[in-house]
């Protein structure tokens, strides 16, 4: 199973989250400023996060999440962190969702940084999101 982790952070605070997501699901979180953060190949689950910015998603996460190909992503997860409101997974999952994307209604979610104890949730959460695909 091909599971991937992409993610759009300014704090580091959905960094923090995005690894642990990883780690969850034995790969690599990458962020959508790398070069490599393109979705290539044929994927099983991509789990996506970003947060709220002035109360939307950064325009650099709009514009990844429109570029995807939907034909290569059977479903999505997605995650954020903020310190506002859990806005941006409904946002996230709409932009998916526009693209043609399955979005699985379950999702990863921290007020500001994750402490410690929530990471290692994350963690445990996303393991058990991969196994109810």
């Amino acid at each position: 199973m091909k599971v991937q982790v992409r993610y759009y952070s300014r704090s580091g605070n959905t960094k923090l989250l995005a690894e642990a997501v990883a780690k969850g699901v034995g790969t690599k979180a990458i962020s959508i400023d790398d070069k490599d953060s393109a979705i290539k190949d044929k994927t099983d689950i991509l789990f996506i996060g970003g947060a709220l910015y002035a109360y939307g998603l950064d325009n650099k996460l709009k514009k990844y999440i429109a570029n995807l190909d939907s034909k290569k992503i059977n479903q999505v997860v997605v995650f954020s962190t903020s310190w506002i409101s859990k806005h941006s997974i409904d946002l996230l999952k709409k932009y998916c969702r526009e693209k043609g994307i399955s979005v699985k209604e379950e999702y990863i979610y921290y007020k500001n940084k994750p402490k410690e104890s929530e990471l290692k949730e994350a963690e445990e959460l996303a393991k058990k999101l991969l196994k109810e695909r």
